[in-house]
């Protein structure tokens, strides 16, 4: 079976910050960093090169797959910044609904910039992703 690429490691989450070219997406991932850090407790770490988590569950599919995951994350990507989060978390549509300019993939929510969102609403998102994968993934 395959190892998982994207693991926790000691590289460090500012550097890497600080190599976001565009200056306001830095300072928007900057930003990032505090409002999630204060929300689910976690000091930030680097999942791979490019994705900043908090926090870690143990998961196990049926299949077999098994492996750790950030409870949340994101990644400043060359368009967007991608936010990790489950998919299935309380509230997710009215809450979407409510979120500001996006766009989404299956457990990611893209975002262009953090004036482009209601910042309480991205906060409660993060708090029920939080809880939804820890009632998984005790």
């Amino acid at each position: 079976m395959a190892k998982n690429k994207t693991i926790e490691n000691d590289l460090s989450v500012r550097d890497f910050l600080n190599t976001v070219p565009d200056e306001n997406k830095r300072a928007d991932c900057f930003h990032l960093l505090d409002i999630i850090a204060e929300i689910t407790g976690f000091t930030a770490k680097m999942w791979g090169t490019a994705i900043i988590g908090f926090g870690s569950y143990h998961y196990k599919y049926e299949s077999g797959r098994a492996g750790d995951a950030p409870l949340v994350g994101f990644s400043p990507r060359k368009d967007t910044i991608a936010l990790y989060l489950s998919s299935a978390f309380n509230d997710r549509e009215e809450l979407l609904a409510k979120f500001g300019k996006h766009k989404t993939g299956k457990a990611c929510v893209y975002i262009k910039k953090l004036n482009d969102i209601d910042v309480e609403v991205l906060k409660e998102m993060i708090s029920n992703s939080v809880a939804k994968i820890s009632s998984l993934y005790p």
